[in-house]
C-alpha cells in the first residue's frame, strides 16, 4: 500500500505546493501544545509513538485504540488529528486529513499493527482538512463514512472552487487587506486570505470523493462492535451540523472531532455553526468520566482540562459580546472589538474570520431570536 494512489500531475503538485505556501502563514496559530501533565502519566497513553513524521504522529491511546495528532508547523500533509481502533474482527479509520498522502499516512500506521479487515473510514465532519484525501480510501475500496449531509456539503463547498478564477475569489479577501485602517485589522484580513487561499488551492489539488456510508442522524447513536470492544457514533451539535464523535464507553476514550479544538480558538465559520448548540455539547462531555480521553479535532490529546478550557473560551467570548450587545454595538463592529485575555494570549486562532469574528456573530443571532 505505500503506492498510495498519489502520483500527482505536475499541475497537481504546484497546486499543493501553492496551497502549502498559504498554509505557512497560518503555521504558528496550531503550535502543537505540550500533552497536559495529567496524561504523561496515564497507563493507557503510549509514551513513545508508533511512528512520528514530523507533520504527525501516531500514538496508542488505548487498548487497540491510536490517534493521529498533526503538528503543522512541521507540514501539512493531515492538518487535522484521526486515528483508527482495532478489534479482534476489523478496523475503523477516522479522517480523511487534507491530502491523500495524509490519509495513506494513516493507512500504513495502521498497517504496522494488524492486518484485520478495515470496515470503514469515517469522516467525523465535511470540512476540507478532514475530507479532501478521502480520494486515497476510495482509490483503495475502503469504505467512506459520515454523517448524511457530508456529501452534499463538500459538493456545495468544494466543488464550486474547483477550476474557478482564483483571483476572482480571492479578489474580496484581498481587498479587505488593501482597504484595513489598522495593523490589527490587516494582521486579522492577511489571515483571512491565507485561510481562503488554502482552501481554495487544496480543493484544487484533490479529486473529491464522497461518503458512499451515510450515517442518518435520526439513526444515531449506533453501537457496533469491532470484536473485543463496542464503540459508539453519536452525532452532536456545534461546529458544523454534520459532526460525528466515535466514543468507547469502556475505555473512557472519544475521539471528538472538532467539537474540541485544544488549545486554540475555536472555528465557527460554518452556515450550521451554533454557539449555543457548541456549548450545550461541551457540557455533555464535561459530563462524563473526570479520565476521559479526548483526541480532539486540533491540538493534543488531553483529558476533561481541555473540555473546561473550551468552555472557558466560549464564555469568554460571550461574555465580551454581550457587553458591547447591550451597548449596541452593531454585530459586525462588536465581532472586531474583542480583546484576547492574557491568560488566551497563546491559544492558536486559525483565523479571525473563520473562529472569533463569526462566533460573536452568531451569539448576535441567537440572541435576537432568543
Amino acid at each position: 500500500m505505500n503506492d498510495t494512489a498519489t502520483s500527482f500531475s505536475r499541475r497537481h503538485f504546484l497546486t499543493q505546493a501553492s496551497c502549502f505556501g498559504a498554509f505557512s502563514v497560518l503555521a504558528h496559530t496550531f503550535t502543537l501544545p505540550a500533552m497536559a501533565g495529567s496524561l504523561t502519566d496515564d497507563p493507557r497513553i503510549s509514551q513513545t509513538p508508533l511512528v512520528d513524521a514530523g507533520f504527525a504522529s501516531v500514538r496508542g491511546i488505548g487498548e487497540g485504540l491510536y490517534a493521529t495528532v498533526s503538528d503543522t508547523t512541521k507540514g501539512f500533509k493531515t492538518i487535522c488529528n484521526g486515528g483508527f481502533l482495532i478489534g479482534r474482527d476489523s478496523a475503523l479509520l477516522l479522517e480523511g486529513f487534507g491530502t491523500s498522502a495524509g490519509a495513506a499516512f494513516q493507512w500504513d500506521a495502521l498497517r504496522k499493527v494488524t492486518q484485520v479487515p478495515v470496515i470503514g473510514a469515517l469522516d467525523t465532519h465535511y470540512h476540507f482538512d478532514h475530507s479532501l484525501g478521502n480520494a486515497f480510501y476510495g482509490a483503495h475500496g475502503i469504505q467512506l463514512w459520515g454523517h448524511a449531509s457530508v456529501s452534499r456539503r463538500i459538493i456545495e463547498s468544494y466543488l464550486p472552487l474547483q477550476g474557478a478564477d482564483r483571483a476572482a475569489t480571492l479578489a474580496s479577501y484581498e481587498k479587505r487587506v488593501q482597504d484595513a485602517k489598522s495593523d490589527s485589522q490587516k494582521q486579522r484580513a492577511q489571515g483571512d486570505l491565507a485561510a481562503i487561499t488554502s482552501i481554495f488551492d487544496l480543493a484544487n489539488a484533490s479529486a473529491l470523493t464522497l461518503p458512499n456510508r451515510p450515517l442518518a442522524p435520526a439513526k444515531l447513536p449506533i453501537t457496533m462492535d469491532l470484536g473485543h470492544f463496542p464503540i459508539v457514533l453519536e452525532s452532536y451539535p456545534g461546529h458544523s451540523g454534520t459532526d460525528v464523535i466515535v466514543r468507547v464507553p469502556e475505555q473512557r476514550v472519544v475521539f471528538a472531532g472538532d467539537l474540541l479544538f485544544n488549545g486554540m480558538y475555536p472555528v465557527c465559520f460554518d452556515e450550521k455553526a451554533t454557539v449555543a448548540g457548541w456549548r450545550a455539547t461541551l457540557k455533555t462531555f464535561a459530563s462524563w468520566d473526570k479520565d476521559t480521553i479526548f483526541v480532539p479535532g486540533h491540538g493534543q490529546v488531553c483529558g476533561q482540562e481541555g473540555i473546561q478550557r473550551l468552555r472557558d473560551v466560549f464564555d469568554d467570548i460571550s461574555e465580551q459580546a454581550e457587553k458591547l450587545h447591550k451597548a449596541g454595538v452593531p454585530a459586525n463592529e462588536a465581532a472586531e472589538r474583542y480583546v484576547i485575555p492574557e491568560k488566551y494570549k497563546n491559544l492558536g486562532i486559525f483565523a479571525w474570520g473563520f473562529s472569533i469574528g463569526p462566533a460573536i456573530v452568531k451569539l448576535y443571532k441567537e440572541w435576537s431570536t432568543s
